[in-house]
């Protein structure tokens, strides 16, 4: 079953009255249940890519489909709720709250957008914190705690609702080795459990190495697709 449908899509933005194609014509279709990896050099549009995926970032022109739905046809608020429902994100800069403990930025997404009893928010915020090996720094804010810490929270973060679809923006670029294996081997269960996809922009080769798919960007251009999955 796909997934994700791109289809001619292009996103061009101002840089004052200069155009700047951050993607150019990009075909590509990911399946359910799947391990992607986009590759390539800094600049090359692969955060453009996954903020388009994702609801972020409107295309300039092109069709994308995501879960069945065209997202060329949402609004705003539209695609926020679409994003809210489906969606998981593991940012760059983690875009943890700053007023929340760790507990509570775990808890955001399952109490303000799927409105999960209290109960099953609190056994399944718990299951993860210990997945992520952060159950004893619960109760500790944004500030409190490392950036390697910040990012296992903003991952626990985008995992704890079971989304269809986790993008993930250099997720393991603060983690030590053994640490970034572990969260590979979460990620790839809850894809064999959940059926979850996960789509990657990264540089880390224990990523890559893991992925079923590989899509290499060039200048905004999707230029290839190689599949040589490993295991973690």
């Amino acid at each position: 079953m796909t997934l994700v449908t791109a289809r001619q899509l292009n996103k061009t933005y101002l840089s004052g009255e200069i155009p700047v194609h951050a993607i150019v014509d990009a075909d590509f279709t990911i399946a359910s249940a799947s391990f992607v990896s986009f590759v390539g050099p800094s600049g090359s549009g692969k955060s453009t890519l996954l903020n388009m995926i994702g609801c972020l970032d409107p295309p300039s022109s092109g069709s994308l489909e995501v879960a069945g739905q065209d997202l060329t046809t949402l609004g705003s608020r539209e695609a926020a709720r679409f994003r809210g429902k489906q969606i998981g994100f593991i940012f760059q800069d983690f875009n943890l709250i700053p007023v929340l403990t760790v507990f509570e930025n775990i808890e955001y997404p399952l109490q303000m957008v799927q409105n999960w009893p209290r109960a099953e928010r609190r056994q399944q915020v718990e299951a993860l914190l210990a997945a992520v090996d952060m159950a004893d720094q619960a109760g500790k804010f944004p500030h409190q705690i490392s950036g390697g810490q910040k990012q296992r929270v903003a991952i626990a973060r985008a995992l704890v609702s079971r989304p269809q679809l986790v993008l993930a923006d250099e997720p393991t670029a603060n983690l030590d080795r053994e640490t970034a294996l572990k969260i590979i081997t979460l990620m790839k269960s809850m894809r064999d459990d959940s059926g979850t996809s996960f789509i990657f922009s990264t540089h880390d080769p224990k990523i890559v190495d893991n992925a079923e798919t590989i899509y290499t960007l060039e200048d905004g251009r999707v230029k290839t697709a190689h599949r040589e999955a490993k295991d973690a």
